[in-house]
Protein backbone atom coordinates (compact mmCIF):
# COMPACT_ATOMS: atom_id res chain seq x y z
CA UNK A 1 0.00 0.00 0.00
CA UNK A 2 1.52 3.42 -1.04
CA UNK A 3 1.26 6.12 1.19
CA UNK A 4 2.97 9.11 2.44
CA UNK A 5 4.67 8.80 5.73
CA UNK A 6 1.59 8.08 7.61
CA UNK A 7 1.55 7.34 10.99
CA UNK A 8 0.06 4.17 10.60
CA UNK A 9 3.54 3.55 8.61
CA UNK A 10 5.83 4.59 10.72
CA UNK A 11 4.01 3.39 14.34
CA UNK A 12 1.94 0.20 13.48
CA UNK A 13 1.87 -0.51 17.39
CA UNK A 14 1.11 2.74 18.71
CA UNK A 15 -2.05 3.49 15.54
CA UNK A 16 -3.80 0.55 17.01
CA UNK A 17 -3.93 2.05 20.45
CA UNK A 18 -4.49 5.87 19.17
CA UNK A 19 -7.35 4.73 17.02
CA UNK A 20 -9.13 2.78 20.33
CA UNK A 21 -8.49 6.18 22.44
CA UNK A 22 -10.09 7.63 19.56
CA UNK A 23 -12.84 6.10 19.38
CA UNK A 24 -13.76 5.71 23.09
CA UNK A 25 -13.73 9.48 22.70
CA UNK A 26 -16.11 9.58 19.74
CA UNK A 27 -18.73 7.75 21.66
CA UNK A 28 -18.62 9.77 24.56
CA UNK A 29 -19.03 12.85 22.38
CA UNK A 30 -21.86 10.94 20.77
CA UNK A 31 -23.94 9.89 23.85
CA UNK A 32 -22.95 12.92 25.73
CA UNK A 33 -24.22 15.03 22.90
CA UNK A 34 -27.67 13.21 22.50
CA UNK A 35 -27.63 13.84 26.10
CA UNK A 36 -27.20 17.76 25.43
CA UNK A 37 -30.43 17.96 23.14
CA UNK A 38 -32.75 16.15 25.52
CA UNK A 39 -31.67 18.85 27.79
CA UNK A 40 -32.02 21.45 25.80
CA UNK A 41 -35.41 20.58 24.71
CA UNK A 42 -36.80 19.65 27.87
CA UNK A 43 -35.30 22.99 29.98
CA UNK A 44 -36.87 25.49 27.19
CA UNK A 45 -40.03 23.21 27.36
CA UNK A 46 -40.03 22.80 23.51
CA UNK A 47 -40.42 18.55 24.09
CA UNK A 48 -40.16 16.51 27.13
CA UNK A 49 -38.75 13.21 27.20
CA UNK A 50 -38.07 12.51 30.32
CA UNK A 51 -39.64 13.36 34.04
CA UNK A 52 -37.60 16.44 35.48
CA UNK A 53 -36.21 14.56 38.85
CA UNK A 54 -34.54 12.30 35.92
CA UNK A 55 -33.31 15.67 34.68
CA UNK A 56 -29.99 15.67 36.91
CA UNK A 57 -29.34 12.21 35.95
CA UNK A 58 -29.15 13.08 32.59
CA UNK A 59 -26.78 16.31 33.15
CA UNK A 60 -24.40 14.75 35.18
CA UNK A 61 -23.98 12.36 31.97
CA UNK A 62 -23.75 15.12 29.52
CA UNK A 63 -21.42 16.51 31.43
CA UNK A 64 -19.07 14.13 32.52
CA UNK A 65 -19.01 12.37 29.45
CA UNK A 66 -18.04 15.49 27.59
CA UNK A 67 -16.14 17.84 30.18
CA UNK A 68 -13.94 14.56 31.50
CA UNK A 69 -14.14 11.77 28.97
CA UNK A 70 -14.42 12.64 25.26
CA UNK A 71 -11.93 15.68 26.04
CA UNK A 72 -9.45 13.74 28.11
CA UNK A 73 -9.24 10.28 25.93
CA UNK A 74 -8.66 12.75 22.78
CA UNK A 75 -6.08 14.27 24.68
CA UNK A 76 -4.44 11.02 25.77
CA UNK A 77 -4.45 9.57 22.42
CA UNK A 78 -2.90 13.53 20.58
CA UNK A 79 -0.33 13.42 23.29
CA UNK A 80 0.75 9.77 21.82
CA UNK A 81 0.82 10.99 18.60
CA UNK A 82 2.81 13.98 19.80
CA UNK A 83 5.32 12.81 21.48
CA UNK A 84 5.75 9.40 19.16
CA UNK A 85 6.24 11.80 16.18
CA UNK A 86 8.27 14.44 17.58
CA UNK A 87 10.99 12.38 19.35
CA UNK A 88 10.46 10.18 15.94
CA UNK A 89 10.51 6.93 18.61
CA UNK A 90 7.43 4.40 19.91
CA UNK A 91 6.23 4.22 23.73
CA UNK A 92 8.64 2.33 25.42
CA UNK A 93 6.40 -0.36 26.29
CA UNK A 94 3.63 -0.74 24.24
CA UNK A 95 1.65 -3.55 26.63
CA UNK A 96 2.12 -0.26 29.35
CA UNK A 97 0.08 1.89 26.92
CA UNK A 98 -2.71 -0.69 26.70
CA UNK A 99 -2.64 -0.85 30.55
CA UNK A 100 -3.37 2.80 31.42
CA UNK A 101 -5.88 3.29 28.82
CA UNK A 102 -7.30 -0.09 30.12
CA UNK A 103 -7.71 1.63 33.78
CA UNK A 104 -9.21 4.96 32.21
CA UNK A 105 -12.13 2.54 30.68
CA UNK A 106 -12.91 0.49 33.64
CA UNK A 107 -12.89 3.80 35.20
CA UNK A 108 -15.61 5.13 32.85
CA UNK A 109 -17.39 2.45 32.96
CA UNK A 110 -18.06 2.30 36.71
CA UNK A 111 -19.13 6.17 36.53
CA UNK A 112 -21.20 5.31 33.89
CA UNK A 113 -22.80 2.84 35.33
CA UNK A 114 -23.06 4.40 38.79
CA UNK A 115 -24.86 7.60 36.65
CA UNK A 116 -27.19 5.42 34.89
CA UNK A 117 -28.37 4.37 38.31
CA UNK A 118 -30.25 7.29 38.37
CA UNK A 119 -33.06 6.02 35.60
CA UNK A 120 -32.51 2.25 35.76
CA UNK A 121 -34.24 0.44 38.92
CA UNK A 122 -32.29 -2.32 38.30
CA UNK A 123 -29.13 -0.69 39.18
CA UNK A 124 -28.10 -0.55 42.99
CA UNK A 125 -26.73 2.56 42.44
CA UNK A 126 -26.92 6.60 42.28
CA UNK A 127 -25.19 9.26 41.06
CA UNK A 128 -27.00 12.24 40.53
CA UNK A 129 -24.29 14.37 41.66
CA UNK A 130 -23.65 16.66 38.30
CA UNK A 131 -20.22 16.99 37.14
CA UNK A 132 -19.22 19.02 40.11
CA UNK A 133 -19.28 15.86 42.57
CA UNK A 134 -18.75 18.00 45.64
CA UNK A 135 -20.57 17.49 49.10
CA UNK A 136 -23.23 17.80 50.60
CA UNK A 137 -24.45 15.59 46.79
CA UNK A 138 -22.90 11.84 47.93
CA UNK A 139 -22.69 9.36 45.16
CA UNK A 140 -22.99 5.36 44.78
CA UNK A 141 -18.87 4.69 45.69
CA UNK A 142 -18.91 3.29 42.41
CA UNK A 143 -18.90 7.01 41.15
CA UNK A 144 -15.86 7.40 43.26
CA UNK A 145 -13.82 4.28 42.66
CA UNK A 146 -14.65 5.15 38.75
CA UNK A 147 -13.57 8.60 38.70
CA UNK A 148 -10.10 7.52 40.80
CA UNK A 149 -9.19 4.58 38.36
CA UNK A 150 -9.90 7.54 35.08
CA UNK A 151 -7.48 9.83 36.81
CA UNK A 152 -4.77 7.35 37.92
CA UNK A 153 -5.07 6.00 34.26
CA UNK A 154 -4.03 9.83 32.95
CA UNK A 155 -0.96 9.72 35.40
CA UNK A 156 0.46 6.94 34.36
CA UNK A 157 0.12 8.38 30.53
CA UNK A 158 1.74 11.02 31.46
CA UNK A 159 4.56 8.77 32.98
CA UNK A 160 4.46 6.99 29.68
CA UNK A 161 5.19 10.43 27.51
CA UNK A 162 7.46 10.79 30.34
CA UNK A 163 9.77 7.67 29.91
CA UNK A 164 9.76 7.81 26.24
CA UNK A 165 11.12 11.58 26.45
CA UNK A 166 13.68 10.05 28.96
CA UNK A 167 14.63 7.48 26.18
CA UNK A 168 15.30 10.03 23.70
CA UNK A 169 17.17 12.57 25.74
CA UNK A 170 19.36 10.01 26.92
CA UNK A 171 20.65 9.10 22.98
CA UNK A 172 20.58 12.86 22.30
CA UNK A 173 21.87 14.67 25.22
CA UNK A 174 22.53 18.14 23.53
CA UNK A 175 19.25 18.67 21.67
CA UNK A 176 16.24 21.07 22.79
CA UNK A 177 13.04 19.20 23.46
CA UNK A 178 10.47 18.71 20.58
CA UNK A 179 7.92 21.72 20.52
CA UNK A 180 4.68 18.85 20.25
CA UNK A 181 6.82 16.89 23.47
CA UNK A 182 7.19 19.96 25.45
CA UNK A 183 3.81 20.58 25.26
CA UNK A 184 2.91 17.56 26.42
CA UNK A 185 4.79 17.26 29.09
CA UNK A 186 4.21 20.62 30.54
CA UNK A 187 0.45 19.82 30.42
CA UNK A 188 1.31 16.59 32.23
CA UNK A 189 2.98 18.74 35.14
CA UNK A 190 0.33 21.20 35.85
CA UNK A 191 -2.35 18.27 35.92
CA UNK A 192 -0.04 16.12 38.06
CA UNK A 193 -0.45 19.27 40.82
CA UNK A 194 -3.67 20.40 39.85
CA UNK A 195 -5.32 16.61 40.23
CA UNK A 196 -4.10 16.35 43.59
CA UNK A 197 -7.31 18.48 44.97
CA UNK A 198 -9.70 16.35 43.86
CA UNK A 199 -7.80 13.17 44.60
CA UNK A 200 -7.80 14.14 48.15
CA UNK A 201 -11.37 15.64 48.02
CA UNK A 202 -12.54 11.64 47.29
CA UNK A 203 -9.67 9.08 48.84
CA UNK A 204 -9.92 11.21 51.89
CA UNK A 205 -13.36 12.40 52.53
CA UNK A 206 -16.40 11.32 49.71
CA UNK A 207 -15.52 7.83 49.19
CA UNK A 208 -15.12 7.23 52.72
CA UNK A 209 -18.05 9.30 53.69
CA UNK A 210 -20.27 7.32 50.61
CA UNK A 211 -19.16 3.79 52.20
CA UNK A 212 -20.07 5.12 55.64
CA UNK A 213 -16.41 4.79 57.19
CA UNK A 214 -17.18 8.63 58.25
CA UNK A 215 -20.34 9.81 59.17
CA UNK A 216 -19.55 14.07 57.81
CA UNK A 217 -17.53 16.11 55.24
CA UNK A 218 -16.72 19.76 55.19
CA UNK A 219 -18.71 20.79 52.09
CA UNK A 220 -16.47 24.36 51.76
CA UNK A 221 -13.18 22.11 51.96
CA UNK A 222 -14.70 19.42 49.41
CA UNK A 223 -15.78 22.07 47.32
CA UNK A 224 -12.67 24.38 47.52
CA UNK A 225 -10.41 21.09 46.55
CA UNK A 226 -12.61 20.00 43.66
CA UNK A 227 -12.05 23.96 42.11
CA UNK A 228 -8.13 22.98 43.03
CA UNK A 229 -8.81 20.91 40.43
CA UNK A 230 -12.02 22.38 38.60
CA UNK A 231 -10.39 25.49 36.90
CA UNK A 232 -7.03 23.54 35.65
CA UNK A 233 -8.72 20.73 34.18
CA UNK A 234 -10.23 23.67 31.65
CA UNK A 235 -6.85 23.73 30.35
CA UNK A 236 -6.21 20.10 30.44
CA UNK A 237 -8.77 20.19 27.67
CA UNK A 238 -7.84 23.09 25.88
CA UNK A 239 -4.04 22.65 25.95
CA UNK A 240 -4.12 19.60 23.36
CA UNK A 241 -6.60 22.23 21.25
CA UNK A 242 -3.91 24.86 21.84
CA UNK A 243 -0.85 22.01 20.73
CA UNK A 244 -3.07 21.43 17.70
CA UNK A 245 -3.48 25.64 16.63
CA UNK A 246 0.27 25.46 16.97
CA UNK A 247 1.17 22.76 14.87
CA UNK A 248 -1.49 22.09 12.51
CA UNK A 249 -3.13 25.51 11.44
CA UNK A 250 0.54 26.41 10.09
CA UNK A 251 0.86 23.21 8.24
CA UNK A 252 -2.69 23.30 6.80
CA UNK A 253 -1.95 26.55 5.96
CA UNK A 254 0.67 26.61 3.69
CA UNK A 255 3.06 28.36 5.84
CA UNK A 256 5.54 28.06 9.09
CA UNK A 257 5.00 28.50 12.94
CA UNK A 258 5.53 32.13 13.71
CA UNK A 259 7.99 31.39 16.81
CA UNK A 260 8.63 28.57 18.51
CA UNK A 261 9.69 30.24 21.27
CA UNK A 262 6.96 31.94 22.25
CA UNK A 263 4.70 28.61 21.73
CA UNK A 264 7.14 27.61 24.93
CA UNK A 265 6.28 30.38 26.77
CA UNK A 266 2.75 29.70 26.89
CA UNK A 267 2.84 26.44 27.86
CA UNK A 268 5.15 27.44 30.71
CA UNK A 269 2.36 30.22 31.63
CA UNK A 270 0.11 27.64 31.90
CA UNK A 271 1.88 25.47 33.86
CA UNK A 272 3.26 28.20 36.24
CA UNK A 273 -0.52 30.21 36.80
CA UNK A 274 -3.68 27.50 35.89
CA UNK A 275 -3.66 25.56 39.28
CA UNK A 276 -3.59 28.94 41.78
CA UNK A 277 -6.93 30.23 39.97
CA UNK A 278 -9.88 28.00 41.10
CA UNK A 279 -11.29 30.40 44.27
CA UNK A 280 -12.30 32.39 41.88
CA UNK A 281 -15.77 29.90 41.18
CA UNK A 282 -16.08 30.40 45.13
CA UNK A 283 -16.46 34.08 44.48
CA UNK A 284 -20.11 33.70 46.56
CA UNK A 285 -18.63 31.22 49.52
CA UNK A 286 -19.19 33.33 52.29
CA UNK A 287 -16.54 30.74 54.36
CA UNK A 288 -13.53 32.28 52.38
CA UNK A 289 -12.27 35.89 52.90
CA UNK A 290 -12.46 38.35 50.47
CA UNK A 291 -8.50 38.84 50.01
CA UNK A 292 -7.87 35.51 49.49
CA UNK A 293 -10.92 35.56 46.66
CA UNK A 294 -8.78 38.83 45.39
CA UNK A 295 -5.65 36.79 45.02
CA UNK A 296 -7.10 34.35 42.71
CA UNK A 297 -9.01 36.96 40.57
CA UNK A 298 -5.00 38.56 40.16
CA UNK A 299 -3.86 34.97 38.94
CA UNK A 300 -7.25 34.13 36.80
CA UNK A 301 -6.45 37.88 34.91
CA UNK A 302 -2.62 36.98 34.23
CA UNK A 303 -4.02 33.98 32.61
CA UNK A 304 -5.18 36.09 29.75
CA UNK A 305 -1.41 36.60 28.57
CA UNK A 306 -0.43 32.89 27.24
CA UNK A 307 -4.11 32.96 25.53
CA UNK A 308 -3.40 36.14 23.67
CA UNK A 309 0.10 35.52 22.99
CA UNK A 310 -1.57 32.45 21.31
CA UNK A 311 -3.47 34.77 19.63
CA UNK A 312 -1.22 36.47 18.00
CA UNK A 313 1.56 33.75 17.28
CA UNK A 314 -0.92 31.43 15.71
CA UNK A 315 -2.78 34.31 13.15
CA UNK A 316 0.66 35.67 12.56
CA UNK A 317 1.55 32.13 11.38
CA UNK A 318 -1.46 31.63 9.41
CA UNK A 319 -1.28 34.95 7.59
CA UNK A 320 2.51 33.74 6.57
CA UNK A 321 1.06 30.65 5.23
CA UNK A 322 -1.69 32.70 3.58
CA UNK A 323 0.86 34.84 1.56
CA UNK A 324 2.95 31.71 0.92
CA UNK A 325 -0.30 30.79 -1.19
CA UNK A 326 -0.38 33.91 -3.19
CA UNK A 327 -2.34 35.68 -0.24
CA UNK A 328 -2.12 39.96 -0.52
CA UNK A 329 -3.18 43.25 1.34
CA UNK A 330 -4.22 43.91 4.90
CA UNK A 331 -7.18 41.65 5.47
CA UNK A 332 -7.74 39.89 1.46
CA UNK A 333 -5.24 37.29 2.70
CA UNK A 334 -7.69 35.15 4.50
CA UNK A 335 -9.02 34.25 0.89
CA UNK A 336 -6.55 32.56 0.38
CA UNK A 337 -6.25 30.22 2.96
CA UNK A 338 -7.49 26.47 2.86
CA UNK A 339 -10.87 27.56 3.71
CA UNK A 340 -12.58 23.98 1.28
CA UNK A 341 -10.43 21.40 4.22
CA UNK A 342 -12.88 20.70 7.08
CA UNK A 343 -9.73 20.71 9.28
CA UNK A 344 -8.61 23.73 9.00
CA UNK A 345 -11.90 25.50 8.64
CA UNK A 346 -13.15 24.01 11.93
CA UNK A 347 -9.78 24.55 14.00
CA UNK A 348 -9.82 28.18 12.64
CA UNK A 349 -13.72 28.88 13.90
CA UNK A 350 -13.16 27.29 16.98
CA UNK A 351 -9.81 29.58 17.32
CA UNK A 352 -12.91 32.54 16.71
CA UNK A 353 -15.18 31.37 19.04
CA UNK A 354 -12.48 30.67 21.81
CA UNK A 355 -12.20 34.48 21.50
CA UNK A 356 -15.82 35.48 21.90
CA UNK A 357 -15.42 32.52 25.21
CA UNK A 358 -12.71 34.63 26.67
CA UNK A 359 -14.35 38.27 26.62
CA UNK A 360 -16.59 36.47 28.84
CA UNK A 361 -14.40 34.75 30.93
CA UNK A 362 -12.98 37.69 32.10
CA UNK A 363 -16.26 38.73 33.17
CA UNK A 364 -16.72 35.36 35.69
CA UNK A 365 -12.79 36.07 36.12
CA UNK A 366 -13.49 39.56 38.15
CA UNK A 367 -14.45 39.25 41.53
CA UNK A 368 -17.24 42.03 41.69
CA UNK A 369 -19.11 41.86 38.11
CA UNK A 370 -19.04 37.89 38.60
CA UNK A 371 -22.48 38.42 41.25
CA UNK A 372 -24.26 39.46 38.45
CA UNK A 373 -23.76 36.16 36.42
CA UNK A 374 -22.76 33.32 39.17
CA UNK A 375 -24.85 30.32 38.75
CA UNK A 376 -26.79 31.69 36.13
CA UNK A 377 -26.86 30.76 32.47
CA UNK A 378 -24.21 33.05 31.18
CA UNK A 379 -21.83 30.72 33.04
CA UNK A 380 -23.46 27.96 30.91
CA UNK A 381 -22.84 29.51 27.40
CA UNK A 382 -19.31 30.47 28.41
CA UNK A 383 -18.04 26.86 29.00
CA UNK A 384 -20.33 25.94 25.84
CA UNK A 385 -17.58 28.14 23.78
CA UNK A 386 -14.74 27.25 25.75
CA UNK A 387 -14.81 23.44 26.28
CA UNK A 388 -18.01 23.26 23.69
CA UNK A 389 -16.58 24.59 21.14
CA UNK A 390 -12.62 25.62 21.44
CA UNK A 391 -11.68 22.20 22.44
CA UNK A 392 -14.64 20.13 20.90
CA UNK A 393 -14.67 21.46 17.92
CA UNK A 394 -10.82 21.54 17.15
CA UNK A 395 -10.95 17.90 18.23
CA UNK A 396 -13.57 16.93 15.51
CA UNK A 397 -11.76 18.92 13.08
CA UNK A 398 -8.78 17.40 13.49
CA UNK A 399 -9.87 14.04 13.12
CA UNK A 400 -10.14 15.09 9.62
CA UNK A 401 -6.44 14.91 9.25
CA UNK A 402 -5.91 11.96 11.93
CA UNK A 403 -8.37 9.19 10.87
CA UNK A 404 -6.58 9.16 7.45
CA UNK A 405 -2.85 9.23 9.46
CA UNK A 406 -4.08 6.57 11.56
CA UNK A 407 -6.27 4.06 9.27
CA UNK A 408 -4.11 5.25 6.00
CA UNK A 409 -7.25 5.34 4.65
CA UNK A 410 -8.80 8.87 2.82
CA UNK A 411 -12.39 10.86 4.56
CA UNK A 412 -15.06 9.11 3.11
CA UNK A 413 -16.82 12.27 2.42
CA UNK A 414 -14.59 15.73 2.78
CA UNK A 415 -17.37 17.69 2.09
CA UNK A 416 -19.89 16.55 4.66
CA UNK A 417 -16.74 17.00 6.65
CA UNK A 418 -16.72 20.84 5.69
CA UNK A 419 -20.40 20.91 6.37
CA UNK A 420 -20.20 19.52 10.02
CA UNK A 421 -17.82 21.99 11.16
CA UNK A 422 -19.63 24.89 10.00
CA UNK A 423 -22.95 23.93 11.15
CA UNK A 424 -21.27 23.39 14.51
CA UNK A 425 -20.17 26.73 14.47
CA UNK A 426 -23.88 27.65 13.91
CA UNK A 427 -25.89 25.78 16.15
CA UNK A 428 -23.12 27.26 18.82
CA UNK A 429 -23.54 30.47 17.95
CA UNK A 430 -27.13 30.40 18.90
CA UNK A 431 -27.25 28.24 21.83
CA UNK A 432 -24.26 30.35 23.24
CA UNK A 433 -25.10 33.63 22.56
CA UNK A 434 -29.12 33.31 23.93
CA UNK A 435 -27.61 31.33 27.05
CA UNK A 436 -25.13 34.67 27.59
CA UNK A 437 -28.43 36.92 27.31
CA UNK A 438 -30.63 34.59 29.48
CA UNK A 439 -27.69 34.84 32.46
CA UNK A 440 -27.51 38.82 32.13
CA UNK A 441 -31.43 38.54 33.39
CA UNK A 442 -30.74 35.87 36.02
CA UNK A 443 -32.15 33.09 34.49
CA UNK A 444 -30.47 29.73 37.04
CA UNK A 445 -28.38 26.96 35.54
CA UNK A 446 -28.09 23.33 36.46
CA UNK A 447 -32.38 23.34 36.87
CA UNK A 448 -34.19 21.14 35.04
CA UNK A 449 -37.60 23.96 35.53
CA UNK A 450 -35.35 27.87 35.25
CA UNK A 451 -39.04 29.31 35.98
CA UNK A 452 -39.83 30.88 39.89
CA UNK A 453 -43.50 30.26 40.66
CA UNK A 454 -45.39 33.59 40.47
CA UNK A 455 -41.99 35.30 38.54
CA UNK A 456 -41.40 36.30 35.19
CA UNK A 457 -38.13 36.76 33.72
CA UNK A 458 -37.89 39.92 31.97
CA UNK A 459 -35.07 40.42 29.22
CA UNK A 460 -34.25 43.88 28.18
CA UNK A 461 -34.44 42.77 24.33
CA UNK A 462 -36.35 40.11 23.03
CA UNK A 463 -38.43 37.57 25.28
CA UNK A 464 -38.25 34.72 27.10
CA UNK A 465 -39.65 32.65 24.54
CA UNK A 466 -37.19 33.86 21.19
CA UNK A 467 -34.45 33.11 23.76
CA UNK A 468 -35.62 29.49 24.46
CA UNK A 469 -35.95 28.77 20.66
CA UNK A 470 -32.25 29.34 20.02
CA UNK A 471 -31.60 27.58 22.52
CA UNK A 472 -33.17 24.55 21.36
CA UNK A 473 -32.15 25.15 17.33
CA UNK A 474 -28.95 25.27 18.87
CA UNK A 475 -29.10 22.41 20.55
CA UNK A 476 -30.67 20.50 17.77
CA UNK A 477 -28.11 21.84 14.82
CA UNK A 478 -24.95 20.59 17.45
CA UNK A 479 -26.39 17.52 17.96
CA UNK A 480 -26.84 16.97 13.97
CA UNK A 481 -23.30 17.69 13.51
CA UNK A 482 -22.17 15.31 16.07
CA UNK A 483 -24.17 12.65 14.68
CA UNK A 484 -22.65 13.92 10.73
CA UNK A 485 -19.12 14.19 12.11
CA UNK A 486 -19.40 10.08 13.59
CA UNK A 487 -21.02 9.11 10.38
CA UNK A 488 -17.69 9.97 8.68
CA UNK A 489 -15.92 8.26 10.95
CA UNK A 490 -17.28 4.96 10.57
CA UNK A 491 -17.60 5.39 7.33
CA UNK A 492 -14.03 6.25 6.65
CA UNK A 493 -12.76 3.14 8.92
CA UNK A 494 -15.10 0.86 7.80
CA UNK A 495 -15.48 2.32 3.73
CA UNK A 496 -12.40 4.68 3.07
CA UNK A 497 -10.55 4.13 0.32
CA UNK A 498 -6.82 3.48 0.65
CA UNK A 499 -4.57 6.37 -1.24
CA UNK A 500 -0.99 7.89 -1.23
CA UNK A 501 -2.38 10.85 -1.07
CA UNK A 502 -2.32 11.34 2.40
CA UNK A 503 -0.65 13.99 3.74
CA UNK A 504 2.91 13.42 4.99
CA UNK A 505 2.96 12.73 9.06
CA UNK A 506 5.24 15.87 9.31
CA UNK A 507 5.13 19.22 11.01
CA UNK A 508 5.84 22.79 9.69
CA UNK A 509 8.39 24.59 9.86
CA UNK A 510 9.52 27.40 11.95
CA UNK A 511 10.38 31.24 11.22
CA UNK A 512 11.81 31.63 14.53
CA UNK A 513 13.20 27.90 15.70
CA UNK A 514 14.19 26.75 19.20
CA UNK A 515 17.18 27.59 19.27
CA UNK A 516 15.92 31.34 19.80
CA UNK A 517 14.76 30.41 23.04
CA UNK A 518 17.03 30.51 26.01
CA UNK A 519 18.23 27.15 27.11
CA UNK A 520 16.16 27.84 30.57
CA UNK A 521 12.81 27.74 28.94
CA UNK A 522 13.37 24.08 28.50
CA UNK A 523 14.04 23.42 32.55
CA UNK A 524 10.75 21.83 33.57
CA UNK A 525 12.04 21.67 37.10
CA UNK A 526 12.16 25.15 37.61
CA UNK A 527 8.89 25.77 36.56
CA UNK A 528 7.12 22.93 37.81
CA UNK A 529 9.03 24.41 41.28
CA UNK A 530 7.45 27.72 40.22
CA UNK A 531 3.93 26.12 39.88
CA UNK A 532 4.22 24.87 43.45
CA UNK A 533 5.44 27.86 45.19
CA UNK A 534 2.21 29.75 43.86
CA UNK A 535 -0.15 27.13 44.57
CA UNK A 536 1.29 26.95 48.19
CA UNK A 537 0.63 30.55 48.47
CA UNK A 538 -3.03 30.92 46.86
CA UNK A 539 -4.29 28.00 48.81
CA UNK A 540 -2.39 27.33 52.17
CA UNK A 541 -3.78 29.96 54.34
CA UNK A 542 -7.61 29.66 52.80
CA UNK A 543 -7.60 25.87 53.69
CA UNK A 544 -5.88 26.22 56.67
CA UNK A 545 -8.90 28.60 57.41
CA UNK A 546 -11.36 26.53 56.19
CA UNK A 547 -10.40 23.41 58.29
CA UNK A 548 -10.23 25.82 61.36
CA UNK A 549 -13.64 27.20 60.85
CA UNK A 550 -15.42 23.55 60.23
CA UNK A 551 -13.19 20.73 60.48
CA UNK A 552 -11.53 18.39 58.68
CA UNK A 553 -15.28 16.76 58.51
CA UNK A 554 -17.56 19.33 58.85
CA UNK A 555 -20.73 19.13 60.95
CA UNK A 556 -23.15 16.41 60.63
CA UNK A 557 -24.41 15.96 57.09
CA UNK A 558 -26.95 13.87 55.43
CA UNK A 559 -28.65 15.65 52.66
CA UNK A 560 -30.83 12.29 51.45
CA UNK A 561 -31.98 11.97 55.56
CA UNK A 562 -35.14 13.79 56.19
CA UNK A 563 -33.95 14.87 59.62
CA UNK A 564 -31.46 16.98 58.64
CA UNK A 565 -34.78 19.23 57.56
CA UNK A 566 -35.97 19.04 60.70
CA UNK A 567 -32.90 19.85 62.62
CA UNK A 568 -32.22 24.44 61.35
CA UNK A 569 -29.20 24.05 63.11
CA UNK A 570 -27.98 21.33 60.83
CA UNK A 571 -29.42 23.05 58.14
CA UNK A 572 -27.40 26.46 58.59
CA UNK A 573 -24.28 23.93 59.06
CA UNK A 574 -24.65 22.65 56.09
CA UNK A 575 -24.83 25.44 53.59
CA UNK A 576 -22.43 27.38 55.23
CA UNK A 577 -20.28 27.66 52.44
CA UNK A 578 -22.02 25.62 49.80
CA UNK A 579 -23.29 26.82 46.54
CA UNK A 580 -25.96 29.61 47.18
Amino acid sequence: MAMRNAYIDQFPKEARVIRAILWSSFLALTIGGTLGLIQGLHRTNVLRFIPSQDYYTVLTAHGVLLVITFTIFFLVGIFTWAVTTSLDRGVKDIRFTWGWYAIMMIGTLLVGVSILGGVVDQIPMNADVLYTFYSPFQAHPAFYVGFVLFVVGTWLAGFDWFRTWWAWKKDNPDERIPLPTFMALTTMLFWYLSSIGVAISILAFLLPWSLGIIDSVNPLLTRTLFWFFGHPVVYFWLMPAYMLWYTMLPKLSGGKLFSDPLARVVFVLFLILSTPVGIHHQYLDPGIAEGFKFIAMTNTMFLLLPSLLTAFTVVASMEHGARQRGGKGYLSWLKALPWRDPAFTGMALAGLMFAAGGFSGMINAGLSINYLVHNSWWVVGHFHLTVGTAAALTFMAASYWFIPQLTGKEIWNRSLGLVQVVLWFIGMTFMSNAMHRAGLFGMPRRTAEPQYQGFDFEPAVGTVAEIDAQVALGAALLTLSVYLFITNMVLTTIGGSTSDAIPDNTYAGTLSGPEDAPVIIDNLKLWTSIAVVLVIIAYSLPLASIIDAGGLFGPGIDPWKPSVVADPSLVLESVRGVMP
